[in-house]
């Protein structure tokens, strides 16, 4: 009976287990969360207010629609955020952003969980691998933001969880929810793409029908189709995601021809590799990197092969980027000292919390809790040691000082000025930040996504003159055109240090 009872509880505390680890994950990602919006820091990188107003002009557009996704980002995260957008105070504040990335924060830790206890057979371990990625400070900054990271991290976890679920099932129910999983992240991150075949031949080896393989690789394959299918109707160009002029190869190859220096890395492995691990290591803290390397030791000698290989493709795939695709990472430890796209070393994130987990299997059960207790501290008792800001937050507060400053003028500005309904021509990217601060919706802007509209302002501006505002860097599209067109005055000109002037016309 003794037995039966221990047997019991057991089975009980392992089915508690899980919805415990979600509770724990809700109430660490809301207390960031808020601590980030009250702080005023969601919006710091330029890259969360792009996505952001993405987002908000698929609803909120003279030409609302398919086609004010873009190109260049893949849609799932713009997707994604479309409900929240559409409430003014959210989509002022940034909120908007902050709940679908905290939602996948907390499904990128349960599937982690999942998938640490199905490899380890132990809550204590996948505890520690869970609480090893949710305690990280710069994961925790950047579930608060709408950057992609989040999403894409929930999906290769769910991933990976599915793969392991139909290699002991053979569901195809496994497959189904392992397709899907691949999907969003295809649609998320291009390294998505790059998982698949990896992905395809891991279920061929598995499957005792390998058509379930085959099936598998085909509905994969549907997200990396639907993208090409997007830009070639919308653009003419199937892959302007990749070499159009706004692609990020494409933006590189002119600074190159401008007279800028290769990135490090480009072409040169060694250097691409270098880089990256250091990024890696600002990432994730040296105590836990180097508890990551010494549970990836551990879970290779049990012969955990495939979760690790699998949770190491994103990061190869950033080194080959690196190497190959004009994909640059700065940190202030390398030339050219500075901060630059650090937080693509958030993939490695996931493969050195799961082998952290690892660290706990080597002791006997009943101390297996107080090792995990002890590990999972170690990421918080590091930074607080270091006393230094988390770098992805470091980053996007030193490269947005100068936007928030002329953002915020020019916003003040036009609030006080401007009249419902007046119209304003504008330049979508970092501009588009000016009219969700001042509160002017985006169908009463006319910008690069208006098509024929836009065309016509910038062509034949001494014709056409509508917009009884413009505002834009000096210089570019939008104010060369009214200078042309003879019909503006300039109102306000906004000068910052280290960052293109700021001009604001009005109609006469």
């Amino acid at each position: 009976m003794p037995v039966l009872k221990n047997s019991e509880s057991s089975r009980r505390s392992s089915g508690l287990a899980l919805p415990g680890v979600v509770v724990l994950l809700l109430l660490i990602s809301a207390t960031a969360s808020w601590w980030c919006l009250q702080k005023g820091y969601i919006l710091y990188f330029g890259d969360a207010e792009a996505h952001l107003n993405i987002a908000r002009r698929i609803l909120d557009s003279r030409t609302p629609g398919p086609e004010q996704i873009g190109t260049g980002w893949l849609p799932l995260p713009h997707v994604l955020m479309i409900p929240f957008v559409a409430r003014d105070s959210w989509w002022r504040s940034g909120l908007a952003g902050t709940i679908p990335s905290s939602a996948c924060f907390v499904l990128a830790g349960t599937f982690l969980f999942a998938v640490a206890r199905r490899v380890f057979a132990s809550n204590p371990a996948a505890l520690c691998s869970t609480m090893l990625f949710a305690l990280n400070p710069n994961m925790l900054y950047l579930q608060a933001t709408p950057m992609t990271e989040p999403l894409f991290l929930a999906s290769v976890a769910a991933l990976l969880w599915a793969t392991l679920w139909f290699r002991d099932s053979q569901s195809l129910l496994a497959l189904l929810a392992a397709a899907i999983a691949s999907n969003a992240a295809s649609l998320t991150r291009y390294e998505g793409w790059f998982l698949i075949p990896f992905v395809s031949l891991y279920l061929l080896m598995a499957a005792k029908r390998k058509w379930h393989a085959v099936l598998f690789g085909a509905l994969a394959a549907l997200a990396p189709l639907a993208w090409i299918a997007h830009n070639r109707f919308y653009y003419g160009n199937a892959l302007e995601f990749y070499n159009g002029p706004w692609s990020a190869i494409g933006i590189y190859r002119r600074s190159l021809a401008e007279g800028m220096q290769p990135y490090p890395g480009d072409h040169d492995w060694r250097a691409a590799l270098h880089y990256y691990l250091a990024a890696g290591r600002a990432v994730i803290g040296t105590p836990v990197f180097v508890c990551g390397i010494a549970g990836a030791g551990i879970a290779l000698w049990k012969r955990t092969r495939w979760p690790l290989l699998f949770l190491s493709l994103a990061p190869a795939f950033y080194v080959w980027s690196m190497h190959s695709s004009g994909t640059p990472i700065f940190i202030t430890s390398l030339w050219p000292h500075s901060y630059y796209n650090s937080r693509y070393a958030i993939a490695l994130l996931l493969p050195v919390a799961f082998a952290g987990g690892a660290l706990v299997t080597l002791l006997p059960d009943r101390r297996r809790m107080a090792a995990a207790a002890a590990l999972m501290s170690v990421p918080v008792i590091a930074w607080f040691a270091l006393g230094e800001p988390p770098i992805c937050w470091k980053e996007s507060e030193v490269n947005s000082t100068a936007r928030r400053h002329w953002t915020a003028e020019a916003a003040r500005f036009l609030a006080a000025n401007y009249q419902s309904g007046a119209g304003v021509m504008f330049p979508f990217g970092d501009m588009t930040g000016v009219l969700r601060a001042a509160g002017i919706p985006l169908r009463e802007g006319l910008h690069e996504g208006n098509g024929p509209a836009w065309f016509a302002a910038t062509v034949r501006p001494d014709f056409i003159h509508l917009e009884e505002w413009a505002i834009g860097f000096a210089g570019d599209e939008v104010v060369t055109a009214v200078q042309r067109g003879r019909h503006y005055a300039l109102r306000k000109r906004i000068t910052v240090k280290y960052a293109p002037v700021v001009e604001i016309y009005q109609r006469q």
